[in-house]
């Protein structure tokens, strides 16, 4: 009920909102959160680090992946155009010839067009990797 006040002719009542409950509500909740704030254990990212490589590769061989999900390997200037079950074999055919010669150490990287489905990326990065091809990177290009 709101305080009534007599002044002279009649009674006013007084609007006043009672901040009591609010301020007493308000310090209930900040001493909840300092006190639960020291046991929240802030969680830990691994993120990736570059440049871990002890050398650079001494080989790269490029998967390229077009529009309409067409393979092609290029190493160097040599550039052959393969079908998803060909690629695994192929890989790890160009990576034993160079290895043998170089001392084994050849990367793969995947090169995608941006209209190419992610799907297509995945399917190429995993049938790599089930073949046991260790090295395998994916092809970043900033736009300016």
């Amino acid at each position: 009920m709101p305080a009534v006040t007599h002044r002279g002719r009649g009674r006013r009542t007084i609007n006043e909102i009672n901040m009591v409950p609010f301020i007493d509500v308000m310090l209930v909740l900040l001493i909840i959160f300092m006190v639960t704030a020291p046991l929240i254990t802030p969680s830990m990212i691994d993120l990736p680090s570059v440049g871990k490589a002890s050398r650079q590769p001494d080989q790269i061989i490029q998967i390229v992946l077009g529009k309409n999900d067409t393979l092609e390997m290029k190493i160097k200037d040599k550039t052959t155009t393969l079908t998803l079950k060909e690629l695994a074999s192929n890989v790890k055919n160009a990576q034993l010839a160079r290895d043998s010669v170089a001392g084994g150490n050849s990367a793969v990287v995947i090169s995608a067009d941006k209209q190419a489905k992610y799907e297509s990326v995945v399917k190429v990065m995993d049938t790599l990797q089930r073949a046991g091809i260790q090295r395998v990177g994916l092809s970043v290009q900033l736009a300016n």
